[in-house]
């Protein structure tokens, strides 16, 4: 527990994202079985207690401290296990300095009941130093945020042993912690791990924003809508089908319609939608077109908005009413096996061919192909483009006609042309402390737009879209207007217009005002602009298009 308290430590104030995978490759090269493998666990997200929350955490810090004390340093500090490692007042008793290993505590947090963990918890807290608390909270409660990915871990551990990523991400979804074959394969002790009969995710290709003054020739790059959904990975293997998020987060339960409907083996890659009229009902220049004797159902490109699908994600139990009402069905964008053959390596217009025959096997209510834009050129594909608003669809994927199916974003390939953003000018309204580097700054900005009353109402909340110099600007203007404190929310003066972008707008019974933006970010401070000149509600509500 002592050198993974150290390792937290130096990877809180490393900057470098290389200096910060050296750390993490040191200690997985370094650092014996199993506790590597549980830290690894920890760095990517793979750890879960089912009964530790920050709520225990805080209980137990209130029965030691005084809770106002506690409540204000919280606010203070920003973080959690920060503050807590810093005002816990442990006993004045030689044994407090005692480290377990890593392993022991995963262990004991994973067998421990719930009536005996807050006692555990305190005599473990009573025993370690300061660094020690702070890896314990931040190990028991996942919340490490401390710059490493999941995909940053996995580079250290490519790095650490000599590896390709993509053969660890390879092996990635077929193991578990702590990784015990993993480890004896980078070693070169035991076979690659990744080869199971049985459904696991694959890594998804993933595209580069397309500059706005790039330009590609259609020769070599074939272009589809990217529809706005969530991308996903069906699985079938001997008639078991898995149902896989882009994080490779098992989601078949929430959408039980799309296993039956797989009747082949073979891994598929597309966008799950539900249906509706919401995407692909506007006027677009001249839509591809699937062959008219494909055999292949593509409902004339229609589908239901985000907000729909949205309402079906996350859900452990879905009911009749709602499969009736919200049907998902997948798009499909690539064939990366068909049955036992790996395709992956094949160039895209072989897999486009081989997915067209595959996709024929499948039950055409939940699945269709994403069509091809038929356009001469890149300046008629820009004109084509122009319609996306219009038809709510999402923007443009242009691929390499001869790529292979590369995991990870690759240059050259695969690029994703968007649809320009929806602004709209809005107040701020209240601040939050960040976490994290962030946690001396305000830095998470709830705005809003008026009603035809005169009163602002929460549209939006965004913290990212400016530099770090108007980081600064902001979290001085937040500090200097202020009006109200509500823990470590600040209510501020209605005078700052920030310019918010979006990608689509949707109605919500969620809100107060009635909508919510997807994807807002800040991408202006309007500090020439009065606050009454802002937009109201019935300018943001004409971009609905539910």
């Amino acid at each position: 527990m002592e050198r993974f308290a150290d390792l937290l430590d130096r990877l809180t104030y490393m900057r470098s994202r290389n200096g910060k995978i050296a750390l993490l490759a040191d200690y997985l090269a370094t650092t014996p079985d199993p506790d590597r493998g549980w830290a690894l666990a920890a760095m990517t997200g793979d750890l879960d207690f089912a009964f530790v929350k920050p709520a225990l955490i805080r209980g137990l810090v209130e029965q030691r401290v005084d809770p106002d004390l506690y409540r204000m340093s919280r606010n203070y500090v920003g973080d959690t296990a920060e503050t807590v490692a810093l005002i816990w007042p442990a006993p004045n008793a030689p044994e407090r300095y005692h480290t377990p290993s890593v392993a022991e505590v995963v262990e004991a947090l994973q067998s421990t009941g719930k009536s005996q963990l807050p006692a555990y918890i305190s005599g473990l807290l009573d025993m370690l130093d300061a660094s020690g608390r702070y890896a314990l909270i931040k190990l028991a409660t996942g919340a490490l945020r401390i710059g490493v990915s999941a995909r940053l871990a996995r580079t250290a551990f490519a790095q650490a042993f000599d590896v390709a990523i993509e053969r660890v991400e390879e092996a990635w979804h077929a193991l578990e912690p702590p990784f015990l074959d993993l480890f004896a394969w980078g070693q070169g002790e035991g076979p690659f791990p990744g080869d199971v009969r049985r459904p696991i995710f694959r890594p998804f290709m993933l595209a580069h924003p397309l500059g706005d003054d790039a330009r590609l020739d259609l020769n070599d790059y074939a272009a589809e809508w990217k529809w706005d959904g969530i991308r996903v990975q069906v699985v079938r293997v001997d008639g078991e089908t898995k149902l896989f998020s882009r994080t490779g987060d098992d989601i078949s339960g929430s959408f039980p319609e799309i296993g039956p409907a797989m009747r082949a083996d073979g891994v598929l890659d597309g966008e799950l939608l539900v249906r509706g009229t919401a995407q692909g009902s506007g006027a677009i220049s001249r839509p591809g077109k699937l062959p008219d004797d494909s055999g292949i159902a593509t409902n004339q490109g229609l589908a239901g908005s985000f907000n729909a699908l949205q309402q079906r994600l996350g859900r452990k139990r879905v009911s009749a009413k709602m499969l009736e009402e919200t049907p998902a069905f997948v798009r499909l964008y690539d064939l990366l096996f068909d049955g036992d053959e790996d395709l992956r390596e094949h160039p895209w217009e072989i897999r486009r061919r081989r997915l067209e025959a595959f996709a024929a096997q499948l039950l055409d209510s939940q699945f269709d192909i994403s069509e091809l834009i038929d356009a001469r050129d890149f300046a008629d594909l820009a004109r084509i483009r122009e319609g996306a608003r219009e038809a709510a669809i999402e923007g443009v994927m242009l691929k390499r006609r001869d790529s292979a199916y590369l995991a990870g974003r690759k240059v050259g390939y695969w690029y994703k042309w968007k649809r320009d953003p929806l602004t709209a000018d809005c107040v701020l309204m209240y601040a939050q402390r960040g976490s994290g580097k962030r946690s001396s700054f305000y830095s998470d900005f709830t705005f809003g737009c008026w009603n035809e009353d005169g009163d602002l109402l929460p549209v939006g909340k965004a913290y990212f879209g400016f530099t770090d110099e108007e980081l600064k600007w902001l979290d001085s203007f937040v500090r200097n207007n202020s009006v109200a404190r509500f823990g470590p929310v600040r209510e501020v003066e209605k005078t700052l217009v920030l310019e918010a972008a979006f990608d689509s707008i949707h109605a919500s019974s969620r809100h107060k005002s009635g909508l919510a933006m997807r994807f807002p970010r800040i991408s202006r401070i309007r500090k020439d602009k009065p606050a009454n000149e802002a937009d109201t509600l019935e300018t943001l509500k004409a971009l609905v298009q539910d």
